[in-house]
């Protein structure tokens, strides 16, 4: 229950930051967001920057989850990282969310927030230089995936499937093995 409990405090908290921006973010509201007393958040989350951090740490959780479930499947960070968001639960969508609310709470009034959002995104150049070798290639990569990821976020469409397909060829096609 006690994970449950804490999961649900954490999704009022990104629905709030998403609606409204970190400004309007109390403990008391994210309680009733949640449905709990704000005694029951409390038992979680002791202030707003234990809240925003667990937000945070909860998102560093599932991108290291994306790495392994794209690693698993034989997919190579840069081909995953270049590749449109799924729909599917807990998907990179749901995760896309995440980064959104989490990017809204650092305003920096809060330092560790914007430390741990910071090293979360380093965490995808280091894989993907590290896979990559070719620091401008993994660059050229991050960016691309970031405009696709960023599109959806603001509801753009996918790229078309054909379209984004060679255009993950044609920027891996310099890279000996693709399969991470």
């Amino acid at each position: 229950m006690a994970a449950g409990t804490r999961d649900r405090i954490l999704d009022a908290l990104e629905t709030l930051l998403l609606s409204g921006g970190n400004a309007g973010i109390t403990l008391e509201a994210v309680a009733a967001e949640a449905g709990v007393s704000k005694g029951g958040l409390l038992y979680h989350f002791p202030g707003k920057e234990a809240l925003l951090v667990g937000a945070v740490e909860r998102l560093g959780e599932r991108v290291e989850e994306q790495f392994a479930r794209a690693q698993a499947e034989g997919t190579s960070i840069a081909e995953w990282y270049l590749l449109p968001a799924s729909e599917e639960p807990d998907s990179d969508v749901h995760i896309a969310r995440s980064i959104l609310a989490v990017m809204r709470s650092a305003d920096g009034q809060y330092e560790r927030v914007g430390d741990e959002l910071t090293r979360i995104m380093r965490a995808y150049d280091e894989r993907l230089l590290a896979e990559l070798g070719d620091p401008v290639l993994a660059e050229i990569v991050r960016l691309t995936g970031d405009g696709i990821y960023l599109g959806q976020i603001i509801g753009l469409d996918a790229p078309n499937p054909e379209l984004n397909r060679r255009v993950i060829e044609r920027l891996l096609s310099s890279v000996p093995d693709r399969t991470g």
